[in-house]
């Protein structure tokens, strides 16, 4: 399985492509989206057309995308939902399905706790996929967006359906009861 995760942002959008297959991540690409400083509009369609041909390129089967924090600044929150509604578009328009979580969510499965830091991230994103650097930051966190999905992808789906995991995954044989995971 093919995943892009999408770290939106209105400047730089980050994005990352991960592949899964077992137990094993493997990276592929990873990367930014630039915006530049022309207007809201324009600069919408860049990243509407940057998503777009990220889908396009890699092929992937699912896509990931972080949550919107709320900021301090109400305006620059309402700037952030915009281009994180324009990645929206671009990953469906390309018919994936798209799932989303905090960056607290986002953190905790890739470092193991969701108050690690930026730094933080970039070294378990580079250890986790064996990569020989470290990725900038924006395409760190976009990597890790498609790690937290690689890791969360089974669970949700045994959850949403209430049916066995697979044979050989790392919740084999659990089931849901009740609302909870059980043997």
């Amino acid at each position: 399985m093919i995943i892009l995760g999408i770290d939106p942002g209105l400047r730089t959008t980050g994005f990352g492509v991960i592949q899964k297959q077992g137990g094993k991540l493997r990276y592929i690409a990873s990367g930014t989206i630039k915006s530049g400083e022309g207007d809201l509009p324009t600069r919408l369609k860049v990243i509407l057309d940057g998503v777009g041909e990220v889908a396009r390129t890699y092929g992937p089967d699912c896509a990931a995308i972080e949550q919107v924090f709320v900021n301090v600044n109400p305006q620059s929150t309402l700037l952030l939902g915009q281009a994180r509604g324009a990645a929206i578009c671009a990953l469906v328009t390309a018919e994936l399905s798209v799932a989303e979580y905090s960056p607290t969510q986002i953190k905790q499965a890739v470092v193991g706790t969701g108050r690690a830091v930026k730094a933080q991230m970039q070294d378990m994103v580079a250890r986790l996929l064996q990569l020989p650097g470290l990725p900038g930051t924006d395409a760190a966190d976009a990597l890790g967006i498609a790690i937290c999905h690689a890791h969360s992808r089974e669970t949700l789906t045994l959850i949403a359906g209430g049916t066995k995991a697979t044979a050989n995954g790392p919740l084999a044989g659990l089931r849901i009861k009740r609302g909870r995971l059980v043997g």
